[in-house]
């Protein structure tokens, strides 16, 4: 056995006196005996060999013992805190990683709250702000005589990267603010950077150093979820620093692809996030062509496994494929994948909104920055995915896949055939399609040098003004002189166009007009004047109501008539409301006929819905004999009252008189404010059963040209609304059971289908009959299908997709809920 050194036998003496000696000038010369074996200003330091073997055995061991020595006692056996700043020295000059876990460790393990646990916690305080932490990074990226312990290495990145958590743990509400998230990590990054400068300096200078343990920090603080705190202050200064050097971007590059797998994901997402594509390319170089886990994250799980990308990230992350000719190949293959689930119809039926807007955005940034030559050369099979992506998406049953479809369609038509016409679809602006065109428009140039702006009092100096004043006109000639920009213009405003044909005045003549093709003019008079007949004539209009909503049902716009639509269907509803029976027969049989566009199958829907609430609205019959005919403004709501055309709106001087005296009288007290509602049978009772039966009979029974079960389900979601809302106005209807019924055996065999349009018509149905019918017939008619019902709703409610569906199963179970409260005896108390 080898007898000990030196060192060894001085480091025992110091501890021993340390540890027993209440003389002050006893410890303090141990402590100065000891301090020269890890201090260079001292006289009389160590020599090299003791220095290391001193920091390699003995120095944690001297550590401890001051700790365990620590007490106010001990700290003030000499005057003015001279001891307690030579024992602070210890941590805050010898070997920093040392110091580190030897602190954090006392600190773990210290009961608390104590004068102790504050001391150590206050040191560790100064420990971080005088950048020991990047004296200790900056010792593990020198290259070692020795390799160290792995496990030690590991100890010590865990305890850097989770400072706060250890620190909040043990200190609970005592804790500092250097210690808390927002504090640390953003110190973090200012000692990262002076380590990583050292490594710069050091490598200028020839002398090796790795970075590896830089990375395995930066990768563990971005697991742990801390990315913004990190990154927001990280890469801001190495963009800076990147910028004109290329030693620095080549250690950075480094310092990403020693990054552990596990932590690539949480890096490279959180470097996304913080950077520009300019910035990324500078700060990962080609590292999706070197690591293959990096390529992974860049070009799939960001693009397809995760849709949290907001349209800045995809603007950094393909903005970094576009960047550099050896990654563009790379952006091509995106735009090929991102096109191909793009276009799968099962993806769009189910997959999560915000996951199909999210490749529609995707798509949209690579067109923005691929060239015409990289697209050609991938033309037809880009071609061929937009087929048939814009087919799944148009044939979606929500609003915002089907706007999203239609302009990613109309970007890609534009890019891939440019020679051809133009594909246009017409679709209503929002936020989302004013961002996505947005990220059609071409990018304005970064950090380009702009045409200074010159000045208006000196604009008049300039070469260009003074030619273009040689062709100015002199003032006061004949030009000005002439003008008429002094006369104040009449106000024509409320100027109506002349019609030289009245408006027909009895149904048969508009509906000869409608189906006379010559007389335009004529044509359009009779539409708008075609409502206010039917509702005054409804004797003559039952004489040819079915002949009078077959021709509505096949009308054709033949001018720009405003508010064309609006003036169509409501004469279809007042036709309904005149003669439900037949009529309501005549467009339930149409919905199912063969030769019909989607549009006019899902215009009876509409028609029939509308012309049941006005059947069913109370006081209906005072009100209807009053409607004439209506003249339409922007969308086919009521604009011009009802008197001819050109003509002025007669002044009733007793109503304009009776107003006046109404507003200057002075009341005190008041009687009823208005008259009761006049009691009046529920016309839609004698035909509800015309209105639903034949809608829920064939919905099961497809036809050459329709088929609700297969492709049309846009349809048959709007059905399943329908004869919600047909349920709903039935109540108190004698046919009103056997209507629920039907609707509940309709809601159960569809109640398994994929599009989440059709389940919220479904659950919607089943809602209206909770309310439509009385408790009481409901469990002694529907008991079973109820009881069926609910469980349904109540595996909706846990499992489905999506959240309307969801919330809409939780309304109909609270429904079900209220009625058993209701029906169910309360237990005695």
């Amino acid at each position: 056995m080898d007898p000990p050194s030196e060192v060894h036998l001085a480091v025992r003496e110091a501890i021993h006196t340390i540890s027993s000696s209440e003389d002050g000038s006893c410890v303090v010369s141990a402590l100065e005996s000891l301090k020269r074996y890890f201090c260079d200003a001292e006289r009389g330091a160590a020599l090299p060999g003791e220095r290391e073997e001193f920091a390699r055995l003995h120095f944690s061991a001297v550590l401890r013992c001051l700790i365990n020595r620590l007490s106010p006692d001990w700290l003030e056996m000499l005057p003015a805190g001279q001891l307690e700043e030579l024992w602070a020295s210890f941590f805050l000059e010898g070997p920093p990683d040392q110091a580190f876990l030897v602190l954090m460790e006392a600190i773990e393990g210290t009961a608390g709250p104590s004068y102790c646990l504050m001391k150590l916690v206050r040191l560790l305080e100064r420990f971080l702000q005088t950048g020991r932490l990047a004296a200790l990074m900056e010792a593990q990226c020198r290259p070692q005589a020795q390799p160290g312990s792995p496990l030690l290495r590991e100890t010590l990145l865990s305890k850097v990267a989770c400072v706060p958590d250890h620190l909040s743990n043990r200190l609970q509400h005592e804790n500092l603010d250097v210690f808390l998230p927002r504090g640390f990590f953003p110190l973090l990054a200012e000692e990262l950077i002076c380590a990583l400068q050292t490594g710069v300096d050091a490598l200028r200078g020839g002398v090796d150093c790795s970075v590896a343990f830089l990375s395995q920090v930066l990768g563990k603080v971005c697991v742990h979820g801390r990315q913004k705190d990190l990154l927001g202050v990280l890469v801001p200064r190495l963009a800076v620093l990147t910028q004109d050097d290329v030693l620095w971007q080549r250690v950075c590059w480094g310092l990403v692809e020693r990054v552990p797998d596990r932590a690539m994901e949480a890096v490279l997402t959180g470097l996304v996030e913080a950077a520009g594509p300019e910035v990324l390319s500078r700060l990962l170089g080609n590292l999706v062509m070197k690591n293959k886990k990096a390529q992974f994250v860049m070009t799939r799980k960001l693009l397809f496994l995760q849709h949290r990308c907001s349209t800045p990230m995809l603007q950094s992350l393909l903005g970094y494929l576009a960047a550099d000719s050896q990654r563009r190949p790379l952006l091509v293959q995106v735009l090929r994948e991102l096109l191909d689930t793009w276009g799968s119809s099962s993806a769009v039926r189910h997959g999560p909104v915000p996951q199909q807007l999210h490749l529609s955005k995707a798509i949209l940034v690579c067109l923005s920055l691929l060239r015409e030559a990289e697209l050609q050369d991938a033309r037809e099979e880009l071609l061929a995915s937009m087929m048939a992506g814009v087919q799944s998406h148009l044939d979606s049953s929500l609003p915002p896949v089907r706007r999203s479809g239609m302009v990613v369609a109309e970007a890609l038509s534009a890019r891939l055939h440019p020679e051809g016409p133009p594909l246009k679809f017409q679709y209503e602006e929002d936020e989302l399609t004013r961002e996505m065109l947005a990220l059609v428009a071409p990018q304005p140039m970064v950090n380009c040098p702009c045409v200074p702006s010159v000045p208006a009092e000196t604009a008049a100096e300039s070469p260009d003004d003074d030619r273009q004043a040689v062709n100015r006109p002199p003032e006061g000639n004949d030009s000005e002189l002439d003008s008429d920009d002094e006369f104040v213009p009449y106000d024509m405003s409320g100027d109506t166009e002349m019609k030289s044909r009245k408006a027909p005045l009895y149904v048969r003549d508009c509906l000869e007009a409608l189906l006379a093709s010559g007389d335009l003019e004529r044509w359009e008079a009779a539409l708008q004047a075609l409502e206010g007949l039917i509702y005054r004539n409804p004797a003559a209009t039952r004489e040819v109501s079915v002949e009078l909503a077959q021709v509505l049902l096949h009308l054709e716009e033949k001018t720009c008539l405003e508010g064309f639509e609006g003036l169509r269907r409501r004469a279809l509803v007042a036709v309904s409301v005149m003669d439900p029976a037949r009529v309501a027969e005549y467009l339930t049989t149409q919905f199912y006929a063969l030769n019909y566009s989607l549009r006019q199958r899902m215009d009876i829907l509409d028609v029939l819905t509308l012309a049941a609430q006005e059947l069913s609205r109370p006081g209906r019959r005072s009100t209807a004999s009053l409607r004439g005919p209506t003249y339409l403004g922007g969308q086919g709501e009521p604009a011009l009252p009802p008197f001819p055309i050109g003509s002025v709106a007669p002044v009733d001087w007793r109503a304009v008189v009776d107003e006046r005296v109404h507003s200057k009288t002075r009341r005190f007290s008041k009687g009823p404010s208005r008259p009761h509602p006049v009691c009046s049978p529920n016309e839609f009772n004698n035909v509800a059963g015309c209105f639903f039966f034949p809608l829920i009979q064939r919905f099961d029974r497809p036809v050459v040209t329709f088929d609700l079960l297969g492709d049309d389900h846009l349809v048959l979601g709007r059905l399943t609304h329908t004869l919600g809302a047909l349920m709903y106005l039935a109540v108190n209807t004698t046919v009103a059971v056997s209507m629920g019924k039907a609707l509940l055996e309709f809601v159960w065999a569809l109640r398994l289908h994929t599009d989440a349009y059709v389940r919220q018509g479904l659950l919607s149905a089943v809602a209206s009959v909770l309310v439509s019918l009385p408790a009481e017939q409901l469990l002694m008619e529907l008991a079973e299908e109820l009881l069926e019902t609910r469980a349904w709703l109540a595996d909706v409610a846990e499992e489905d997709p999506n959240g309307d569906c969801r919330a809409l199963a939780v309304r109909a179970l609270l429904l079900t809920e209220k009625l058993r409260t209701r029906l169910l005896p309360h237990p005695p108390r």
